[in-house]
C-alpha cells in the first residue's frame, strides 16, 4: 500500500489530511509566522530562519510576507530574491534554480484537483521547476508542471501553464514566448537606453 507522500511524489490524488500531513503544516506556520514578523532589524533571525525552513540555504533575501504549506518542499538555489507577498502551494516540489529574482505577489502552485465534482476533494501535484538566472514578474501565477527554461523573463501578470524554454521573454495570459532574449537585450534596458559599465 503507498503512502500519501508517495501518492504526491507520483501525480497520484491524494488527501492531505492523514499521516501526519497536518502536522507538518502547522509546524510550517509556526516558522512563516515568526519569519514574517521579522523586521528589518532583526535579521539574524529571518536567515536562521530561511535556513531551517528551505534546507539550509541562507543565500537568500526573501521580503516577508512570504506564504508556503509546508516550506520543506521548496529547493531554493543561491543569491535567489523573492520579493514580498508571494505565495508558494508546495505540496509537490518546488525547484528554483540560482539566482532566480521574483517580483511581488507571485504564485507557485503545484497542485490541482480533478474536474469530475466526486473527486474535488481529492488533489494531485506536479512538481514546478524555474531554472538558474530567470525574472518571474509581480503578479505571475506559475501552474502545476511547468518548467521555465534558464535565463527566461516571464512578464508582470502572466499565468503560465505550459513549460517556457530557456532565453525566453515570454507574457500573458496563458503566458507565450514573445521573443528570445537576444544580444540586443546584452547592450540595452527599459526601452532603449544602453547599458554602460561606467554607470
Amino acid at each position: 500500500m503507498t503512502t500519501m507522500r508517495e501518492r504526491i511524489n507520483s501525480g497520484k490524488l491524494f488527501s492531505d489530511n492523514c499521516e501526519g500531513l497536518p502536522e507538518d503544516r502547522e509546524n510550517a506556520k509556526r516558522k512563516m509566522i515568526a519569519l514574517n514578523a521579522t523586521g528589518p532589524d532583526d535579521l539574524e533571525t529571518r536567515f536562521r530562519l530561511i535556513k531551517e525552513i528551505f534546507s539550509g540555504k541562507a543565500d537568500v533575501w526573501i521580503e516577508p510576507p512570504i506564504y508556503f504549506c509546508y516550506g520543506k518542499n521548496i529547493e531554493i538555489g543561491e543569491g535567489c530574491y523573492i520579493n514580498f507577498n508571494c505565495n508558494f502551494v508546495d505540496d509537490g516540489k518546488i525547484t528554483i534554480g540560482n539566482h532566480v529574482m521574483f517580483g511581488p505577489a507571485v504564485i507557485v502552485a503545484t497542485v490541482s484537483h480533478p474536474i469530475n465534482p466526486n473527486f474535488r476533494e481529492y488533489m494531485y501535484a506536479d512538481p514546478v521547476t524555474i531554472e538558474d538566472n530567470c525574472w518571474i514578474g509581480a503578479g505571475t501565477i506559475i501552474c502545476p508542471g511547468v518548467t521555465i527554461g534558464e535565463n527566461s523573463v516571464i512578464g508582470a501578470g502572466s499565468v503560465v501553464t505550459k513549460d517556457i524554454p530557456s532565453n525566453s521573454v515570454a507574457v500573458g495570459n496563458p503566458c507565450k514566448v514573445l521573443r528570445t532574449i537576444d544580444e540586443n537585450d546584452m547592450k540595452y534596458y527599459g526601452k532603449g537606453r544602453e547599458i554602460s559599465l561606467d554607470d
